[in-house]
């Protein structure tokens, strides 16, 4: 007998074996379970996993379906398009039996972007506070993906998560602007609306692409094809490790708040030699240059004994970065990193008749530390108000020194791969588990992170679209972005802006079919990126959802858009679409911040005047224009071109040569 040939097939079964999944029970995906809202009107996708060749069954809503797993272990079933309605309850059975219950068939929509996506109602409960403690949508669905990251390959699933119903207190767990999206939605149809919410702080666009995506774009083509290339990444990642081991930090000072015989929030230490601040405001603007580190902050207030015996809420706007805060020595809370508001509970019994000490211990690595001006700086209890700006006292506890050279991120040396800002990272585990779930259309807000390079966004905006749709596999489904809002500080001179650059990229993505484009120049704030006016940014989303997505056309759903323009003298005449009932002033008086040029493109402001549904603008100085210029701006703050429906004008540029 010939032992080698003997041998094969015994090794080639091992290797079968060892190979293919084994799963012993069926197992589903993370959106396939209870309290689930279904897309009505469309054959349903429902899939998991299983052993290899185990038949599995499923019942729902008087359908009956089986199949049978592949060698994968991957299984899928098709359920025919069904009507809105429920709650159902679905069983799906092979060696175990699910039950999952409580599941809607309605509307759904991929919500994905930055931050102000995901920002939650949490967050915006003192703006909101009507809707946070009356409103009760058990209709309403919300599934928030929890962030995951990776270049190397897409995943089968999503990170844990479950639906969430608009009830109580799941309605702080929406996020703000997919919560007013779809309270409208659901007011106006009647029909139950999931929001799958998979948005990730402070990314790039190019990270929620797949690879397909990027057929028009070698450069990260070349990229990605390095992410999976495991001896390419072992090999940075270990140069990566060298660079860090290889860098030697500066020794730091302890901090002298607490280091010392007396920590500086204890009740008992008696400060000498601080400093005055004036809260709110940035320590760099008040006297002290280029200083990151830690400092102190203190401030003596009297309270009232009515305010005392009852739990109070400590106000503490914003602050740059960190903050530990204390009252009378006790510790009421902390942040970590700048945007949330600072709102700590303050205990019953800790307020004390007349003197209090109020201790912020802020931590502050770069740039401009300190507190965020035009924020809510106040104690509360009983009904009554402290208002706490005004003058405090710091000091420095600790100085950070100045590094010039970190190992790693220098230009010499190697960078570490930051999976979820680098093109496919966030697509990867948190889009492409969820293409087999059908949805209704798509809401973006997101540019942010794309600024520092905004005209390579006119290509990329509509690669993601087209990739998206691609990978759905629905059709020109729905489209839906908000354009970015006014923030940072004004300017009263017509000057470059990358922030208005940006949002004419998103204006132009307007020629891709069935997109909608909300704009929200008036729903920012100069000092915080992270402004707390979501309504306007959902209901404007959801008028462009009534029109697209819902066929309701007699309704205006946009505030005014640019169209065309034609010399006429020393003036140019606009035309828009979307001006509704006509053009308006909001507020009244004359036209602001149009500015104009001639073939120099040097811009200046201009007057403007509403002629029927066109603008007429011009500059006395300038005898042929050829280019105009509306809210171009980071801040175009008092841009006032409305149509008579209350919504703005996008900000536009006419000539982009």
């Amino acid at each position: 007998m010939n032992r080698k040939l003997f041998g094969l097939p015994v090794v080639f079964l091992l290797l079968v074996l060892f190979k293919s999944p084994v799963f012993a029970n069926i197992r589903l995906p993370q959106l396939v379970s209870d309290h689930m809202v279904l897309q009505r009107g469309i054959k349903l996708k429902i899939w998991g996993w299983a052993t290899p060749g185990e038949k599995v069954n499923i019942a729902f809503n008087g359908t009956k379906m089986h199949t049978v797993t592949g060698p994968d272990g991957k299984w899928l079933i098709n359920l025919p398009a069904m009507k809105a309605g429920g709650p159902y309850a679905m069983y799906i059975k092979g060696n175990n039996e699910i039950k999952l219950s409580d599941i809607l068939i309605g509307d759904v929509w991929f919500c994905s972007g930055q931050s102000n996506m995901v920002l939650a109602m949490e967050r915006l409960k003192e703006k909101y506070p009507e809707e946070v403690t009356h409103d009760n949508f058990p209709e309403i669905r919300n599934f928030f993906v929890p962030t995951k990251s990776d270049v190397t390959k897409e995943y089968d699933d999503l990170p844990p998560g479950k639906w969430t119903a608009a009830t109580g207190q799941g309605i702080l767990e929406f996020g703000g602007v997919t919560y007013f999206f779809a309270k409208q939605l659901y007011q106006k149809y009647r029909v139950p609306i999931g929001i799958i919410n998979s948005s990730v702080g402070g990314v790039p666009i190019e990270a929620w692409m797949s690879a397909d995506g990027f057929k028009d774009f070698p450069a990260d083509l070349a990229l990605i094809k390095n992410f999976r290339d495991t001896a390419y990444m072992n090999n940075l990642n270990r140069q990566v490790e060298k660079a860090r081991g290889n860098f030697q930090r500066p020794v730091v000072e302890p901090d002298k708040g607490t280091s010392g015989p007396v920590k500086w929030t204890d009740p008992a230490y008696v400060p000498q030699n601080w400093h005055p601040f004036w809260l709110p405001g940035y320590w760099a603007d008040q006297g002290v240059r280029g200083l990151n580190g830690i400092l102190y902050f203190r401030k003596e207030i009297e309270v009232p004994a009515s305010m005392t015996g009852v739990p109070a809420k400590l106000f503490l706007g914003r602050i740059i970065d960190a903050d530990s805060t204390f009252v009378n020595g006790r510790f009421v809370g902390n942040i970590t990193y700048q945007y949330p508001p600072r709102r700590y509970d303050v205990p019953a019994g800790l307020l004390e008749p007349g003197k209090n000490v109020i201790i912020v211990k802020v931590i502050n690595t770069a740039g401009k530390g300190g507190f965020v001006p035009e924020k809510n700086y106040s104690l509360n209890a009983n009904g009554q108000r402290l208002d706490l700006r005004g003058e405090w006292t710091y000091q420095v506890g600790q100085v950070q020194p100045r590094l010039s050279f970190d190992g790693f991120r220098n230009n010499n040396g190697p960078r570490p791969i930051i999976a979820q800002n680098a093109p496919t990272g966030l697509y990867n585990t948190m889009a492409a588990p969820a293409i087999n779930f059908a949805i209704k259309g798509f809401i973006w807000y997101q540019g942010e992170a794309n600024t520092s390079k905004p005209k390579e966004y006119a290509k990329l905006l509509p690669a993601l679209i087209a990739d998206w749709r691609n990978k759905w596999g629905e059709g020109n489904i729905p489209f839906l972005y908000a354009q970015l809002p006014n923030f940072m500080e004004a300017d009263y001179s017509p000057e470059e802006s990358d922030w208005a650059q940006l949002r004419q990229r998103q204006l132009e993505g307007l020629a891709v079919p069935n997109t909608g484009m909300a704009v929200t120049i008036d729903a920012g704030e100069w000092n915080d990126i992270h402004p707390v006016d979501k309504k306007d940014v959902g209901e404007r989303l959801a008028l462009w959802a009534q029109h697209l997505a819902y066929g309701t056309k007699e309704m205006v759903y946009s505030g005014p858009i640019y169209q065309s323009s034609k010399v006429e003298g020393n003036k140019m005449v606009l035309t828009f679409s979307n001006t509704g009932s006509g053009l308006v002033v909001k507020g009244g008086g004359d036209l602001y911040y149009f500015a104009i040029a001639g073939a120099d493109k040097k811009y200046v402001w201009a007057k403007a005047r509403i002629e029927g549904n066109k603008v007429i603008v011009w500059n006395d100085t300038i005898a042929n224009p050829v280019s105009v210029r509306y809210a171009w701006a980071d801040n175009p703050q008092g841009a006032n071109l409305y149509n008579k429906e209350g919504l703005p004008a996008s900000p536009f540029e006419t000539d982009d040569n």
